[in-house]
C-alpha cells in the first residue's frame, strides 16, 4: 500500500426506502466546501433524474467525492429497493465500507435487511447513523439495539456487530457520538469515516487491474465505465487490455480518465490503487470486467448480479389511436431505445422475437420495468406491454420457476388477512415479530409469480399502512397454478367519446376507469364488472333530445370516482389477454385485438 492510498476512503452510504441517505449526502456536500459561497445548493443532489426526485427514492448508484482535512472521501450512494439489487451488488465491490442509515424512529426496516446482507457478505464493518432524531417521540437508543439484533440475525462477525455508531440529523446538517452531547455540523461524523473506514488495499507498484462495477453512456464519449482502481496506476492515453469474463483479451487505449469532485466529473491526468474513476475508450464492456496493463494482465474475479426474474413483451403501437400522442411511434425507434437501455441497465435484457415489431424485455421485477417504461413514455415514445410474466428455468430435468423473499411490515389487525392473501399465492411464512408500537414484522418465501399484482391487493388489504420489499431466493421446481381473483372487465363496444349519460346508465355494471368525455375505442378496457365475465357497453350513447326534457336534465346527478389507473397499477392489473398502451399522454388498458404471441 502507498502513502496517497492512505489518503482515500472508498464508502457506500446504503439505507431503508426514505430514511434520509440521499438527504445526508446532501449536508456532506454542503459543508466539505463543494459548493462556493454564494452558490445555490439543491436538495436531494445524488437523485438527479425525475422519477428518483418524484418517488423518493435512488434507482442508480451516483459516485461523489468529498476532501476533509486532506483525505479523499469517495461517496456513493447505493438504491434501497430490491428490484435495483444489481446495483447494490457492484457498488458494495468498489468500497473499504459502508454507512448504513437507520430512522430514529421506525429502526432498522425490511429493505435494510436486504442491502446491509449484501454488505455483510462482502466483510464491510458498517458505522451506524440514527437519523431523523430531532423528531418528536423518538428513541434513538432503542434503534440501535434493533441494529444489533439484526446484525446477529443475518450473521454478522463479531467485529462487525461492534460497530461504531452516532446520532443526528442529514436534514439538520449534524451529527454527534451520544445524545448529551450537542453538535451544529456533521464534523463528527466525518471522523468517523477517517478512523473507522480502512484505507483501500492496492500497491500502485503492481500492473494495472481495475474492476467494472457501473456502465455509462454518452453521446460525445460512447461507452463510460466506472469503476475502482485496485491495483497500479491509470493514466489519460495510455495502452491497456480488456479481459473479458470468457477469458479473451482485447486491446486498446485509455481515450479519457475522468475523476469525481463533488457533483461534477473532473478530467485526470493519473489515478493510482484506490481511486474510483471513469473511462472511457473500451466499447464493447460488460460488468465485472477487468481493464488490466497490456504487458501482464491478470482478471480480477467476477462479479455477480442477480439475474432478471420477469419478462414482458414490448410491442410496437397498434391501437385505432396509434401515433396521435408520442413522437417515437415506429419498430426501429423502440428497438433502438430498448437496446440503448442494455448500455447502461446492466439488469436488463432485450431480445428480439418471431415478428419484427415486439421485443422480450427482461427485468429484476415491475418496479424495475416499471421505471424503464416510465422513462421511455416521458421521453414521447409510444408503444405497449403485455403483462408481465415470470422466467422459469429448466435445472436438472425439472421446470423451475423464481422464488423470492417478502418482507411486509403491516398493522396488527392486517395480519391475518395478509396471511390467508398469501397462502392463496403459494406463499409460505418464515417468521413474524410483533413490534411495541402496534406492528407486526411478516417473512415469506413466495414465488414470483405470486407477487405479480399483489402490491394493489396489500394496500388495499392494509388501508396503505402497510410497507413491503422482496428480494430474490431462489429457483425451485414449479408448484402448480394458483387463481386468479380478478373479476371481468368493462370493455368499450365502439370507438368515440364517453358520456356521461351512458356511463350513468351502466354505473351499477362496475367501477369505471374512465371520466365523461374520453376518446375512446373498440377494445378499450374502460371499467372492471362486478361479475367474472367480461362485457361490452355503449359508453358513447347520448340522451336523445324531446319535448319534454332537455339533455342536462340530469345535471345534478353525480358519477362515482373513477380509479385511477396510473402505471404501476396498470402494470399489475392487465391480464394474459390483454395489453397496456403507453404513450407521453395516456395510459390505456385494452385487449389484443390481434393475438401475439410472447417469446
Amino acid at each position: 500500500m502507498n502513502s496517497k492510498s492512505q489518503s482515500i476512503r472508498n464508502i457506500a452510504i446504503i439505507a431503508h426506502v426514505d430514511h434520509g441517505k440521499t438527504t445526508l449526502v446532501d449536508a456532506l456536500l454542503s459543508q466539505s466546501g463543494i459548493f462556493r459561497d454564494n452558490e445555490a445548493v439543491p436538495t436531494c443532489v445524488m437523485d438527479s433524474n425525475d422519477l428518483e426526485r418524484e418517488r423518493g427514492i435512488t434507482i442508480l448508484s451516483k459516485n461523489t467525492a468529498i476532501t476533509f482535512k486532506d483525505t479523499r472521501i469517495n461517496i456513493v450512494d447505493t438504491p434501497g429497493h430490491a428490484d435495483f439489487g444489481g446495483e447494490v451488488e457492484r457498488v458494495l465491490g468498489m468500497v473499504d465500507g459502508c454507512l448504513l442509515i437507520v430512522d430514529a424512529n421506525e429502526g432498522p426496516m425490511p429493505q435494510t435487511r436486504f442491502v446491509l446482507k449484501k454488505a455483510l457478505e462482502k466483510g464491510l464493518r458498517p458505522i451506524v447513523f440514527v437519523n431523523k432524531i430531532d423528531r418528536p417521540r423518538v428513541d434513538p437508543e432503542i434503534a440501535v439495539d434493533k441494529v444489533l439484533d439484526l446484525f446477529i440475525e443475518l450473521g454478522a462477525d463479531d467485529d462487525q456487530c461492534d460497530f461504531p455508531y452516532l446520532f443526528g440529523s442529514g436534514l439538520g446538517g449534524f451529527a454527534k457520538p451520544d445524545m448529551q452531547t450537542k453538535s451544529d455540523n456533521m464534523i463528527p461524523l466525518f471522523d468517523s469515516i477517517i478512523r473507522h473506514v480502512p484505507p483501500p488495499v492496492g500497491d500502485k507498484d503492481k500492473p494495472l487491474q481495475l474492476q467494472i462495477t457501473t456502465l455509462d453512456y454518452s453521446d460525445f464519449l460512447g461507452r463510460i465505465i466506472i469503476g475502482r482502481v485496485h491495483n497500479g496506476y491509470i493514466r489519460s492515453g495510455q495502452k491497456a487490455s480488456l479481459i473479458k469474463e470468457d477469458g479473451s483479451i482485447k486491446h486498446g487505449r485509455i481515450s479519457k480518465l475522468l475523476g469525481f469532485e463533488g457533483l461534477q466529473r473532473i478530467e485526470k491526468e493519473e489515478a493510482i490503487a484506490g481511486d474510483i474513476v471513469a473511462i472511457a475508450g473500451f466499447p464493447d464492456v460488460n460488468i465485472g470486467e477487468t481493464i488490466a496493463c497490456p504487458d501482464e494482465p491478470k482478471a480480477l474475479p467476477l462479479i455477480k448480479v442477480d439475474e432478471p426474474t420477469l419478462q414482458m413483451t414490448f410491442v410496437v403501437n397498434d391501437s385505432p389511436f396509434a401515433g396521435k400522442e408520442g413522437k417515437f411511434v415506429t419498430s426501429r425507434q423502440l428497438r433502438e431505445r430498448l437496446y440503448k437501455e442494455l448500455l447502461t441497465n446492466v439488469a436488463l435484457r432485450v431480445e428480439d422475437t418471431d415478428t419484427p415489431d415486439s421485443f422480450a424485455v427482461c427485468g429484476r421485477g415491475e418496479l424495475h420495468l416499471g421505471i424503464l417504461i416510465e422513462t421511455m413514455r416521458r421521453e414521447g415514445y409510444e408503444f405497449q406491454v403485455s403483462q408481465p410474466q415470470v422466467i422459469f428455468r429448466d435445472i436438472d430435468e425439472l421446470t423451475c420457476e423464481p422464488f423470492e423473499t417478502l418482507v411486509l411490515d403491516v398493522p396488527e389487525e392486517s395480519v391475518g388477512i395478509c396471511i390467508e392473501r398469501l397462502g392463496e399465492r403459494k406463499g409460505e411464512m418464515q417468521n413474524m415479530f410483533n413490534s411495541n408500537d402496534g406492528r407486526t414484522q411478516l417473512e415469506f418465501v413466495v414465488p414470483s409469480r405470486g407477487l405479480i399484482g399483489f402490491r394493489g391487493e396489500f394496500i388495499r388489504a392494509t388501508r396503505g399502512e402497510g410497507i413491503m420489499s422482496h428480494s430474490f431466493y431462489e429457483y425451485r421446481p414449479m408448484i402448480g397454478e394458483f387463481e386468479s381473483r380478478r373479476n371481468g372487465v368493462l370493455i368499450s363496444f365502439e370507438e368515440g367519446v364517453s358520456t356521461f349519460y351512458a356511463l350513468k346508465n351502466a354505473e351499477d355494471r362496475g367501477q369505471y376507469f374512465i371520466s365523461p368525455g374520453t376518446k375512446v375505442y373498440k377494445g378499450m378496457i374502460i371499467g372492471e364488472n362486478n361479475r367474472p365475465q367480461d362485457l361490452e357497453i355503449n359508453i358513447c350513447k347520448t340522451k336523445q333530445l324531446t319535448n319534454m326534457r332537455s339533455a342536462g336534465a340530469d345535471e345534478l346527478d353525480t358519477l362515482q370516482s373513477p380509479i385511477d389507473m396510473n402505471l404501476e397499477r396498470a402494470l399489475e392489473y392487465i391480464g394474459p389477454e390483454e395489453m397496456l398502451e403507453v404513450t407521453p399522454d395516456s395510459i390505456r388498458l385494452r385487449k389484443k385485438v390481434m393475438k401475439r404471441r410472447s417469446k
